[in-house]
């Protein structure tokens, strides 16, 4: 009866407070999170913005409003003060507990208690939440559950709760049970929900999100399944099952079905069990623990990474697997949230050590419109899988049948260049300038058809469970290749130069020739061989999905680009020189031989245009993210073309009759 009495005249002493003095008015924002007794989300300001004069890049703090601990930090943007920081908490150890003492609860008054009624100096530190967890609920950590969901949730309280799960996964794991698992996984999914994930944005701990994960992790592996399969929690943003496996099973699996934030349907998450994997186990029963959140990947920010100018996105269910440790590889099937046609997924498993996603554990085996199957290795430091969008992957069947085409119109035609220009070699190199053109013309067909039977070896390959050895290979010769064919053509542009210029003093074929071969061959080993021992150590020389070289990571695509494009704006100056040096007439020219030589001119950069790879300045803009179907079309249209008129110019255009040109006997080619 007396404690009674107190927690009456305690509520009526607080609701005379609060009806003499009211709160201060609050208004209504999306992004910051607060939920009232029945546990529904709503958004609340915490507090105004700024009032000083705002400058570029500078910043202010304002305290949180009444019953509140901490304070927002604004930071100015475009003439505005815009939210950046908030540790406004109203959760302590004390309010986890502070009713535990009384008869009757507050059944609603009690979670709104502010905390000034509380009488403390200083709150207590969080480590100590455990030993009190231990005396008033040790049996099931109930006690913790209504305070946390009725707290509003702000960036400072779900900071706080993620700290609250970290210790209790450290200090009281031992003797996990279900009912343990239950209340746990309850206070979870309370900073999960979707409505609440705006507001880890303003968290002043990056790790927030990884700290959850690995707390949650940590706490699941503890935990012994009872059943043969069993359904262990089931909350809206996380879900956890459990079966008994052995090496006399069968393939074993679980799935999911969840909601997430942009979708009206459940997303399917899989995990599977190889056979193979089995076979690993002893006789006697073990453990898989499956765990799936729908919004975690939007909360899990990357430390330390590299080269990437914006978070890449999670496209699937966050899956986190916990099993027996002579099993080490997994079969994940992932539906995807963004089922754009242009987009593909990269299957990955997040480093907790590294808090990264990390990619070269797992091999994507399927990816489709819908669904993307993953094989992936599991070690203790690698539990949690997903998938990633990769917005720069272009998959589109019109693009698939120019290149095709493209690739078979090419190697006919350059088989037929060899052809020809093996049956009249002998009466088409003249002089050595007609000698070194028709050699770069050999050694570009060459390096031409090399590099296509490698792209298409290297895109069949893909279609197939990738070995990462064999796809360096095809990568390495593809590039090198491709490389090949850029500085022969710079050769040959020089070559250009050289007959248009110098007219009295000629080289020796010998010495043009090893110059040649310098430039066409050595250059471009010595570019790809760099490029691979820079970037294979750090398993960055390979793009995604592809045995191609790698953009996303460690950029290696600019090993062949940047020669690439400063050869296609060298030959674009020679063309230049061309048409200036053509156009200078001889004493005692006519109109007839003036409009020749306007002919001539557009024939040099008609022809030259082609042979020369300008048409791969085009290239450069499939590289820009987001970029349009269309300019990979035309590149595609471009190239294909290019390859075709080398082939076809090279094959006799320039050699009816059997004869040899009138630019070879005079030796400018």
């Amino acid at each position: 009866m007396k404690s009674q009495a107190i927690t009456i005249y305690c509520l009526m002493l607080y609701l005379a407070t609060e009806c003499s003095h009211p709160r201060s008015k609050t208004h209504i924002k999306d992004g910051d999170k607060l939920q009232g007794p029945e546990g529904k989300p709503k958004t609340e300001r915490m507090q105004e913005k700024c009032h000083g004069p705002c400058t570029t890049s500078s910043n202010c703090s304002q305290p949180c409003v009444q019953h509140f601990r901490g304070e927002i930090g604004f930071i100015c943007n475009g003439n505005k003060w815009q939210k950046s920081t908030e540790t406004c908490t109203s959760l302590s150890v004390e309010t986890l507990f502070m009713d535990l003492n009384n008869t009757s609860r507050f059944s609603v008054a009690a979670p709104f208690i502010p905390l000034h009624i509380v009488d403390y100096q200083a709150p207590e530190p969080i480590e100590s939440v455990a030993q009190v967890i231990q005396m008033n609920c040790p049996l099931d950590y109930a006690c913790i559950i209504d305070v946390v969901k009725s707290s509003e949730a702000t960036s400072g309280n779900i900071a706080f709760i993620v700290k609250l799960l970290k210790n209790i996964s450290t200090h009281l794991s031992d003797n996990v049970t279900q009912e343990k698992m239950k209340s746990y996984f309850k206070v979870a999914n309370h900073i999960l929900d979707k409505a609440v994930i705006p507001n880890w944005a303003f968290i002043p701990d990056k790790n927030a999100g990884s700290d959850l994960l690995q707390s949650v992790n940590w706490f699941a592996r503890r935990f012994r399944i009872q059943n043969e399969l069993e359904h262990i929690t089931d909350e809206l943003f996380i879900q956890t099952k459990g079966l008994h496996i052995n090496h006399n099973t069968s393939e074993r699996s679980f799935s999911f079905s969840m909601n997430v934030s942009n979708t009206t349907e459940g997303i399917l998450g899989m995990i599977e069990v190889p056979r193979q994997e089995l076979w690993k186990l002893p006789p006697n029963a073990s453990e898989a623990i499956g765990i799936a959140f729908p919004t975690l990947g939007a909360v899990l920010k990357e430390a330390h990474l590299q080269n990437a100018s914006l978070p890449r996105q999670v496209n699937g269910l966050v899956v986190s697997v916990i099993l027996p440790e002579r099993l080490k590889q997994i079969l994940f099937t992932f539906e995807k949230i963004n089922k754009s046609r242009n987009t593909r997924a990269q299957c990955v498993g997040w480093h907790s050590r590294k808090r990264r996603w990390d990619e070269n554990v797992c091999e994507t085996t399927l990816d489709t419109a819908s669904k993307v199957k993953c094989w992936c290795n599991y070690t203790n430091v690698l539990m949690s899988f997903s998938i990633l969008m990769s917005p720069m992957s272009v998959d589109n069947k019109v693009l698939d049948y120019i290149t095709c085409i493209g690739l078979s119109v090419s190697i006919l035609s350059l088989i037929v260049c060899l052809i020809i220009e093996a049956t009249v070699w002998s009466r088409v190199v003249v002089t050595e300038i007609s000698y070194m053109r028709h050699v770069c013309i050999v050694n570009i067909a060459v390096s031409l058809l090399t590099a296509n039977v490698w792209f298409i070896l290297g895109s069949n390959f893909n279609k197939k469970a990738q070995n990462y050895n064999w796809c360096v290979v095809v990568t390495f010769f593809s590039h090198f290749f491709y490389l090949s064919l850029f500085f022969w053509m710079l050769f040959q542009a020089l070559l250009i130069v050289y007959g248009l210029l110098v007219v009295f003093r000629r080289m020796m074929k010998s010495c043009m020739m090893a110059i040649g071969f310098a430039i066409g061959y050595g250059c471009p080993l010595v570019i790809a061989v760099t490029t691979v021992a820079i970037t294979v150590p750090g398993k960055g020389y390979m793009r995604h999905g592809a045995c191609w070289l790698n953009w996303d990571n460690t950029k290696a695509l600019l090993a062949f680009a940047i020669p690439a494009l400063l050869i296609v704006a060298v030959n674009l100056v020679v063309v230049l020189v061309v048409a200036v040096n053509t156009q200078r007439p001889s004493i005692g020219s006519s109109r007839s031989q003036d409009v020749a030589i306007i002919i001539r001119i557009s024939k040099n950069v008609a022809t030259l245009t082609p042979l020369l790879g300008l048409t791969w300045g085009f290239g450069i803009a499939t590289l820009i993210e987001g970029t349009s179907l269309i300019f990979h079309i035309i590149f595609a249209l471009l190239n294909a073309f290019q390859e075709e008129s080398e082939g076809l110019r090279s094959s006799g255009w320039h050699h009816a009759g059997g004869a040899t040109s009138s630019e070879d006997r005079t030796g400018n080619s």
